[in-house]
């Protein structure tokens, strides 16, 4: 039998761990079966198992093509809700294609209702509920071509037709489920990435656990509530071919990495122990259960080396309670502080828009509440209603209406109303681009002391964008640095350092030739420019003058004239700025 599994992934740079994990245990298993003379029940020759990977920006009649002239007997999806609906047409495309082949899927899309998701996409054979690997290899031993021989498996839920009847779209069968899967023991799981010449320019994903000790209600992880950890040994190994093999950036997918504090802190020393001053790790945390020696372990770390996203999501007391998230917010910011000082870790903080108790007013306070801890990058995103959660269930009691379709997000709730994440995707998108971006860092710490808030900011500043329909554009670098000079420009006239801000922002991220067109052309001292970069170790750097201010340093602006030199080939690794060099040119009166 020939088995492809299909992971169609969010964007080119993913790796599907799913597909990959589902492969690797079931060839290690059914290898070991060989060499021991185990055969199969049913004396079945070894499974032929693909992996074929896309992404959501693919065209589905390209993929069909693809997966059609594989000739499989066997496609298997990984389903989640960004790529659902591509999962759903695939399937349905195949059927009249090969109607022979059967469909199967797996993945939380479908896991939490596989009867249900039977019942109404008739395509679909066969639904793995909960963790696939061991379910997998069971199927395979199995299965000869007919759902007829597949055993009633725990987790797995099938359509089951009777010999002589139809197997046409509308089929009289019956669907069986049989619950979810036992837990694996992730010991038993195979490292996935024996062989790294496949994964170039991709992000790899690791995991190191499974289940979540927390009970937030609009998350899958909370289902899972027995934390499993993999052999530290283990562990080590892996993180050594990670290392050796040199690769840009590994995204531990640990729902609370640091759940287990002393293992945590074990694997950051044995990182930080061994760095090949290349590759990133990523790590989701609860920064609350962070300890002072963490703290000590991130100093000594390289810039770069690791990454810590953080899920705040409120901090409004009565969403806190509602969704279960319990934490210590005081202690949570505490160390978001200390960690931000130490200036050598990019963190990155969430927050989830549409949550019982929080009205745009309760959200605009959150939202100021976790912005002044200068996070690398803001995560604004939106409650979605998924299967199998708890949310879901409490749903109608909050009054919170969500899409019928994936990604089920939230459309209202008893305290705010569509206008309202109307506003919000607004204020999103100006996060995105001038915050996140990390682009505007230096003119923005000058003018969000205009505003009475940093939330008033972003919110005048999307009424202005949107007003103006810019929204419905696609804008180049230059023209996003136009308009953010527009708008403030516009709100307030008395801005002196404005201009030399944005040049400086733009010039520490862009190697450009000559000044925007709204910057004033300040470059009579190209004498005293040449006279720097004859010094070898200025010689290939790019060189521009700044009037009143340019010389930015722990966010102070020192008035004066200066020449500043920026060094493309010398990035900070946490936001990417160009190093500077820069030299007062005369002193102010």
């Amino acid at each position: 039998m020939r088995y492809v599994l299909c992971g169609i992934n969010a964007k080119y740079i993913h790796t599907n761990l799913a597909v990959l994990s589902l492969q690797a245990y079931c060839r290690e298993k059914c290898g070991q079966d060989e060499a021991e003379n185990r055969a199969p029940d049913h004396e079945l020759p070894q499974p032929e198992i693909l992996v074929k990977e896309y992404t959501i920006n693919n065209y589905v009649e390209d993929i069909l093509q693809d997966l059609y002239l594989t000739r499989a007997d066997v496609f298997v999806f990984s389903s989640y809700i960004w790529n659902i609906d591509h999962v759903k047409e695939l399937a349905a495309e195949l059927k009249k294609v090969s109607p022979a082949c059967s469909i199967w899927a797996g993945g939380p899309e479908v896991s939490y209702d596989g009867p249900g998701f039977l019942r109404d996409n008739p395509a679909f054979d066969l639904i793995m509920q909960g963790e696939g690997e061991e379910v997998f290899r069971q199927l395979t031993r199995s299965y000869d071509g007919t759902m007829d021989s597949v055993p009633p498996l725990p987790g797995i839920a099938l359509r089951r037709c009777g010999k002589g009847q139809e197997t046409g779209p509308e089929r009289p069968c019956m669907i069986e489920d049989h619950g979810f899967a036992p837990l694996m023991d992730m010991d038993r799981i195979p490292f996935v990435y024996q062989d790294f010449s496949g994964f170039a320019h991709k992000i790899l994903y690791y995991e190191t656990s499974r289940g979540c000790p927390f009970r937030c209600s609009y998350c899958l992880s909370s289902v899972d509530k027995r934390v499993r950890y993999r052999d530290l040994a283990k562990v080590k190994k892996e993180l050594d071919a990670f290392l050796k093999a040199g690769v840009a950036q590994v995204k531990f997918v640990d729902r609370t990495f640091n759940c287990d504090i002393s293992r945590a802190k074990e694997i950051w020393r044995y990182l930080s122990g061994h760095d090949n001053g290349v590759t990133n790790f990523h790590f989701e945390i609860s920064a609350d259960l962070l300890d002072d020696e963490c703290l000590e372990i991130f100093r000594e770390m390289r810039p770069g080396l690791i990454q810590l996203e953080i899920g705040v999501q409120s901090t409004n007391p009565p969403t806190i309670d509602a969704i279960r998230r319990h934490m210590d917010l005081d202690e949570l910011f505490r160390r978001v502080d200390q960690v931000h000082d130490l200036g050598n870790i990019h963190q990155h903080l969430d927050l989830i828009a549409g949550l019982p108790y929080e009205g745009i007013g309760e959200f605009a306070r959150s939202f100021d509440e976790v912005y002044v801890h200068e996070p690398d990058q803001l995560q604004l995103g939106f409650l979605k209603v998924l299967k199998g959660t708890r949310m879901m269930e409490e749903a109608e009691g909050y009054g919170i209406s969500y899409r019928d379709r994936s990604p089920y997000e939230v459309l209202s709730t008893g305290w705010i109303t569509y206008d309202d994440l109307i506003l919000l995707k607004g204020v999103e998108e100006m996060v995105e681009t001038y915050y996140n971006s990390g682009q505007y860092t230096h003119t923005l710490r000058y003018v969000l002391p205009l505003f009475e808030s940093p939330f008033l900011f972003y919110r005048t500043f999307s009424a202005y964008y949107r007003g103006r329909g810019l929204h419905l554009m696609n804008h180049n670098r230059p023209e996003k640095y136009e308009i953010l000079r527009a708008f403030l420009r516009d709100r307030e006239k008395d801005l002196p350092l404005l201009d030399e801000l944005l040049l400086y922002d733009f010039c520490l991220r862009e190697r450009i030739k000559k000044r925007p067109g709204w910057a004033p052309d300040l470059m009579p001292d190209r004498k005293k420019l040449k006279e720097i970069r004859r010094v070898p170790n200025h010689c290939h750097m790019e060189g521009f003058s700044f009037d009143i201010c340019a010389y930015v340093r722990d966010g102070s602006y020192l008035p004066g004239k200066y020449i500043c030199l920026f060094d493309y080939s010398v990035r900070n690794p946490l936001n990417h700025e160009a190093g500077t060099e820069c030299f007062l040119m005369e002193e102010e009166d």
